[in-house]
């Protein structure tokens, strides 16, 4: 385990959704495609198709679509043009910089947000944010995660960089968790909301992947 990870900053307790989930993906295991080799965090990826189990996360897409966008009334006291600007001009300064400078200021950006449960923010047990309700209202693991990668995707030069949202178990609380992963240079990087600094999956021992996606398949995460 890294050291740093000592460092919380805050940590969501979820409930039903994800016990529901969980039990939902050991019913897949029965339909999975070939394992393959060795992947995050040691796991075993069995890569997956059928996004449709995930309609949190294929809201989040749908939304970020329609109303992650630089238009509106900036003399609103709702979150307005003029606040998601702020996130579009930081994007903006980092297109110049190397891909490890990029991923340092976009887990920055997103971690310096408040953490909030989604059931003090939304009145839901479980809730996906976008990046304009995350930026306004801050969030909690996947909302960082979620952000995170949406930056990454904004880089329009780094759009073939593999990165995805990872749903895990933190074996040391107890507790699940998410993270984003992404892929560079023969290594996967991780993202975190629980520390600023990025490390490779390979240096922490005590995260226990459930699944991962992205925009086009997810992934089963079994003991190696």
């Amino acid at each position: 385990m890294h050291d740093s990870f000592s460092n919380i900053k805050g940590y969501s307790g979820r409930g039903a959704p994800f016990r529901f989930l969980f039990c939902l993906l050991l019913v897949n295991l029965i339909l999975a495609s070939p394992a393959t080799a060795a992947g995050l965090f040691g796991s075993v990826e069995s890569p997956q198709t059928n996004l449709e189990i995930f309609p949190q996360w294929l809201s989040v897409l749908e939304r970020h679509l329609l109303e992650d966008t630089p238009e509106g009334n900036c003399d609103s006291e709702q979150f307005n043009r003029c606040h998601l600007n702020a996130w579009f001009e930081h994007l903006e300064k980092l297109k110049g910089l190397e891909i490890h400078a990029q991923l340092k200021q976009i887990n920055l950006y997103a971690n310096n947000k408040t953490y909030l449960l989604d059931v003090d923010n939304y009145g839901l047990e479980d809730y996906w944010a976008i990046p304009k309700q995350f930026l306004n209202r801050g969030g909690d693991c996947e909302d960082y995660a979620i952000t995170k990668l949406l930056s990454l995707r904004w880089l329009k030069e780094q759009q073939q960089l593999q990165s995805r949202i990872v749903v895990l178990q933190d074996a040391n609380l107890g507790i699940p968790h998410a993270v984003l992963a992404v892929y560079l240079d023969g290594d996967t990087l991780i993202l975190d909301n629980q520390v600023n600094e990025i490390i490779s999956h390979k240096n922490i021992r005590h995260y226990i992947p459930i699944y991962s996606v992205d925009e086009k398949q997810w992934w089963i995460h079994l003991p190696s």
